[in-house]
């Protein structure tokens, strides 16, 4: 039997490990990293498994989804700080565009997918406690002296920032004018007992610390609340609210760099899919799809909803006018 020189074996053993290595890494698959809002947990749970079966299915690529949760601003604020998001899942629009201008998501982002990049939207409403005891019904009650109302800060939650301007687009709605909507705005806040950073840390402020009357949130989230903890809370619905979209966006720098941009569209797609919409129902969004929709109607509570365009003429002018530093919104809690 003949010896293979060592010279041979190391050659040998360099083109076996040299032909793993590539198949090591496609076994290992695709990692993609979702960036969204403190409140989408529960829903992006339940999508990742579902895109990444329907992706396999049809690419026979092996994706794997991380996510990443917190304030809407907070979260934007670090993906413009470093943190590697393939794609961002937002509450509001003005948190996207700041990436757009930092150069990491390109300026026509809305543009790249449907529905203004938006496939699910919410709304406002209350979460009172039991028996509604303090008899809250629209957003004049919350400025009520004697009731604590909990809302997250409007300078870090897009939830915050979403119940700042229904209630001030409420006066303005029904005929009022910007000084009758900023006193509204102003005793509603002198109410609020906490800031939290995030819509997630308001819920637990009033479900489990037990603190205030009534919190403020995404039609969504109390829908979850219930779920959790029966039947200790009611749902109120104003009269009158905001219509909350939820954008989304590839991170064009990251996915560029990392060659993930064939599977970070994919993923957002997959969110306008049948599929994907029937998931945004479940999880009670009101949905793009309309016979989704419609299956789902009995989660949705007829509500007069008008949008941040129609009374502050786009996110950025109500970021500058309410939510910069100096703003309306800093004018009225300092003087709390």
């Amino acid at each position: 039997m003949t010896t293979t020189p060592n010279s041979l074996r190391r050659w040998i053993l360099t083109l076996v490990l040299g032909a793993a290595l590539p198949f090591q890494a496609n076994a290992a698959g695709t990692e993609l990293l979702n960036v969204s809002y403190d409140v989408a947990r529960e829903l992006y749970k339940d999508i990742n498994p579902a895109f990444i079966d329907a992706y396999k299915k049809q690419t026979g690529e092996a994706v794997t989804v991380k996510q990443s949760h917190g304030g809407s601003s907070k979260q934007a604020r670090a993906v413009a700080d470093g943190l590697e998001a393939s794609v961002v899942t937002m509450n509001q629009a003005n948190d996207i565009d700041m990436l757009a201008e930092r150069g990491l998501v390109t300026k026509d982002w809305a543009k790249k997918f449907p529905n203004n990049a938006a496939p699910y939207y919410s709304t406002m409403v209350y979460l009172v406690r039991k028996g509604n005891p303090k008899q809250i019904r629209n957003w004049e009650d919350l400025a009520r002296p004697g009731v604590q109302v909990i809302i997250p800060n409007p300078k870090t939650a897009g939830n915050g920032r979403y119940t700042y301007l229904a209630a001030w687009g409420s006066v303005l709605k029904k005929g009022g004018n910007e000084q009758q909507a900023r006193v509204l705005v102003g005793r509603i806040f002198k109410n609020v007992p906490i800031l939290d950073a995030g819509g997630r840390a308001a819920t637990t402020t009033f479900t489990q610390r037990q603190i205030g009357d009534v919190l403020v949130t995404f039609e969504n989230e109390v829908s979850m609340v219930r779920a959790e903890f029966g039947d200790n809370f009611e749902v109120v619905y104003p009269s009158v609210s905001i219509l909350a979209e939820s954008p989304v966006a590839v991170v064009d720098k990251v996915v560029d760099r990392r060659k993930l941009r064939k599977q970070a569209t994919a993923y957002l797609n997959f969110l306008y899919t049948p599929q994907g919409q029937e998931i945004g129902a479940k999880h009670y969004l009101r949905v793009r799809n309309e016979a989704v929709m419609k299956k789902y109607a009995a989660n949705y509570k007829p509500v007069t909803l008008f949008t941040v365009n129609e009374l502050f003429g786009g996110w950025q002018k109500a970021q500058d006018r309410h939510f910069d530093d100096g703003g309306e919104f800093d004018k009225i809690y300092q003087s709390k």
